[in-house]
Formats: structure tokens, sequence, C-alpha cells
């Protein structure tokens, strides 16, 4: 007799692993049409075409365009949030922001869609996360600057303002992902190589390192 209980698993790990799949194409497509688009022009027939499957796929993961939205919001902030933990446990600023604007330097270069998402969002008003960032923004806001606070109480940087220290460190890192045209631009037209990623990257951490005197 067939072995049913395992014919059930290998079923339901199939269907588990066509949903990621689709789940991971429709959001990769929603990132591409909302960043270039917003909100507003963005059509669910355009991230469906872009993502190469039926626009009922879209509706079964996704009922709504704003639900849709709403997770592509939400997919960078937890990939920012997963590159925020080099600050727990982290010895001083040299190895906790070192490693965090590390990160986020190399999120902008993955994922420089997802990053207009955002800044086009808060720019406008942010008309569909308002609640966001009132509720899980400031939340991780305010654990990052008390980790901060407590490494200028114990001279291991300058005593500086916490909060203005992550707005720049947003600011400069996210950068090379929002204004990524301009940069090409100014790189003779070519988008940065490997080699100008690493040397932007250790730059940016050099310069920030330096200037609040954790080094």
């Amino acid at each position: 007799m067939p072995d049913t209980a395992r014919i059930s698993r290998i079923r339901s790990g199939r269907r588990t692993d066509i949903r990621q799949q689709n789940e991971r194409l429709i959001l990769e497509a929603a990132e591409r049409v909302f960043a270039e688009a917003g909100f507003g022009g963005a059509t669910m027939q355009l991230i469906a075409d872009m993502a190469g499957l039926p626009k009922a796929n879209l509706h079964y993961y996704f009922p709504t365009k704003e639900a849709l939205y709403r997770r592509v919001v939400q997919n960078i902030f937890e990939i920012w949030l997963d590159a925020a933990s080099s600050f727990d446990g982290a010895a001083g600023p040299v190895e906790g922001i070192g490693a965090y604007v590390r990160a986020k330097m190399d999120i902008s270069r993955r994922h420089p869609h997802g990053s207009k998402v955002w800044a086009a969002e808060v720019m406008h008003g942010a008309p569909v996360i308002q609640d966001y960032l009132e509720t899980t923004l400031r939340a991780w806001t305010e654990g990052r600057m008390a980790v901060i606070q407590r490494w200028i109480d114990e001279g291991k940087m300058a005593p500086i303002d916490p909060r203005h220290l992550l707005y720049m460190l947003w600011a400069t890192t996210q950068h090379y992902a929002d204004f990524g045209h301009q940069i090409e631009t100014l790189n003779a037209g070519e988008a940065l190589s490997d080699r100008q990623w690493r040397e932007a990257t250790e730059s940016v951490t050099q310069i920030i390192l330096r200037g609040i005197g954790a080094i």
C-alpha cells in the first residue's frame, strides 16, 4: 500500500515551494513597478505582466494593490531591520555601526527598487504606511538610539545626537539606491563595478566612524 502520509507531505512541500516562488516573483516585479510608476500609477496588470504570471495569481496571493504595496514596504523594512541586528551585542560603534553601514550599502545595491518605494511613500506623507511609521519604525529607532547613547556614555564615541546620526546613516547609505541613476551618470553612464562598490562602502564606513570619533 502506498505511504499516503509521505505522499501528502511531498505534495504539501511542492505546493509550498510553488507558493514561495510565485510570491518572490510577484514581490520582485511589484518593487520595480511601484518604484517606477508609484502607487497611483501602478496596476495589478502591470505587475502581473512583469512577473510573468496571470493577473488572477496576484489576486490569489494579494487580494488588493494596497495589500501588495504594504508587503513590498514591509519586506524592505524587514531587510533593513535584519541589517540593524549588528547593533545587538556589539562591543561598540566600530563593530556595531561599522557593520550596519556595510550591510545597508549592500542592501542598497541588491534592493534599489524597494528603497525607492519606501522613499517615495515617505516623501508623499506616507499615505499608506503612516501607521507603520508611528509604531514599528518609532520603536526600532528608539531602541537603536538607546544603544548609541550607551556607547556615548561609555566614552566610545563623540557626544552627538543619536537621532540625527541615524538620519545621516539612512540618508547616506540609501542615496546609493534612491539616486542610483545620478551615480551612474557621474560614473560615465556605467553602474558601479564590484570594486567601486567595495571602495564606496569602505569610504562611507571610514568617514562615518571617524566623524563620530569612534576611530
